[in-house]
């Protein structure tokens, strides 16, 4: 079974293991990376990555096995696809004058089958779970992956465990972890008590942990960069800018764009600028300083995909940060809702999470160290209604600590056509 075109390396000690031996960790604890020995693959051209557009294929039509040779050169039978991918890069100049530049090309993650970005790594760390043999899955949650995981579980026919911190999260995302089946275990305490708990577990009772930690969860989260650059004709941005919660997404894009370029398939990376809330941003400190990641206890922001003080991916993030000449940023709750009001309205919208994104690059523009007329590529994570309340609150002003400053508050009036007309005239 290990008999496969990759190993796992760990970050901190370059120890190595079998592609597939399920582990999580190094034995000294650090993290691992997938390293891929792409000699022993058949690899395909740009040519015949854009031609898979037009096939029938489920794994062609998936906007992460369409890369499957880049990402996990998996036999088809162990792959568990709902046609994930395939998201749109929207134009968005009203958004783009919002936040100071010239063009701004948004990446939208929340058009995946379950309204975020966590799909692309979830088909990836399910299908190996399936060649494994798995029959039991778990995660520890804020609230995509556990919808995720929830979903592609059920797809595959294996028992969904879901550790979630009771009370930190919101109920659009909750309702999916219910509703595809999994059984969710609320914790008292954060997302990290939440991690620390499960990962115990799934050691312990043989259960296969689907968190960001597991190394191919990251290699499924890769084809978000493949796909950026196809949609771009494989042309690099200047600056491509995404929000930083566990740090999975940053770390698996930066992955993916540097083996492109030591391929030969790119002549540049774009920089990267990761951005957190203020209130979680351990990740922003650590760059700050150039000292290691020290967690934030009781890590707090609306923000709620992002609310993670310890996340498990930092090393490899700030490693694609300061390969590409990136930054990490950090904005505050009122910035990014006020984001999100000019993204909503753009008619696209995003959960409060993705709108980091718009605030940390409306800020960098701002302090000079993104220029009005570079190409800029931004990333959303999660759909509009992951977060409705957050929608309504801000709208009607109700947001505990946040001033609505762009409010589209909804209007009472009698039921009366002469009351009606002059509530559209006001």
């Amino acid at each position: 079974m290990n008999d496969v075109p990759w190993k796992l390396v760990c970050v901190d000690c370059g120890a190595t293991y079998p592609g597939l031996d399920p582990r999580y960790r190094c034995d000294c604890f650090g993290t691992l990376d997938v390293v891929h020995d792409f000699r022993r693959v058949r690899l395909p051209s740009l040519k015949v990555l854009d031609a898979r557009l037009a096939s029938k294929s489920a794994i062609d039509r998936s906007g992460v096995w369409r890369f499957r040779e880049f990402i996990l050169p998996l036999a088809p039978e162990h792959i568990v696809t709902r046609r994930e991918g395939n998201t749109n890069l929207y134009d968005a100049p009203s958004v783009a004058r919002y936040a100071g530049v010239d063009q701004l090309l948004l990446k939208h993650e929340g058009e995946n089958p379950t309204a975020s970005f966590k799909d692309r790594g979830m088909t990836a760390g399910v299908s190996v779970a399936r060649q494994l043999g798995m029959t039991r899955v778990a995660c520890a949650s804020t609230g995509n992956t556990s919808a995720s995981m929830a979903s592609y579980a059920a797809v595959a026919g294996m028992r969904a465990y879901v550790f979630i911190p009771e009370g930190h999260i919101a109920y659009g995302k909750l309702s999916q972890a219910l509703a595809y089946g999994a059984k969710t275990i609320q914790i008292a305490g954060d997302f990290d008590a939440a991690m620390d708990l499960v990962e115990d577990l799934c050691d312990s009772e043989g259960i296969y942990l689907l968190n960001s930690l597991n190394p191919f969860r990251i290699e499924g989260q890769k084809a978000i960069g493949w796909e950026l650059m196809q949609d771009l004709d494989w042309e690099v941005p200047d600056w491509l800018v995404l929000p930083g919660g566990n740090l999975g997404n940053s770390s698996a894009i930066y992955k993916a764009l540097q083996e492109m370029y030591d391929l030969g398939l790119l002549s540049r990376l774009p920089r990267f600028a990761v951005i957190q809330a203020e209130g979680a941003s351990p990740l922003y400190k650590a760059f700050l300083t150039g000292e290691a990641l020290v967690p934030v206890p009781n890590a707090h922001t609306l923000a709620t995909a992002i609310k993670i003080g310890n996340p498990v991916s930092w090393k490899k993030s700030l490693r694609g940060v300061h390969a590409t000449n990136g930054v990490v940023e950090e904005v505050s709750d009122q910035e990014i809702m006020d984001a999100k009001a000019h993204v909503d309205a753009a008619g696209i919208g995003a959960e409060p999470a993705s709108c980091a994104t718009v605030a940390g690059l409306k800020k960098l523009v701002e302090g000079g160290v993104i220029g009005k007329g570079e190409r800029v590529c931004g990333i959303l994570t999660g759909h509009v209604l992951k977060d409705p309340d957050a929608v309504v609150g801000y709208h009607k002003g109700t947001l505990p600590g946040i001033v609505s400053h762009f409010a589209n508050a909804p209007v009472s009036v009698d039921a009366t056509l002469e009351a009606v007309k002059k509530a559209l005239e006001s």
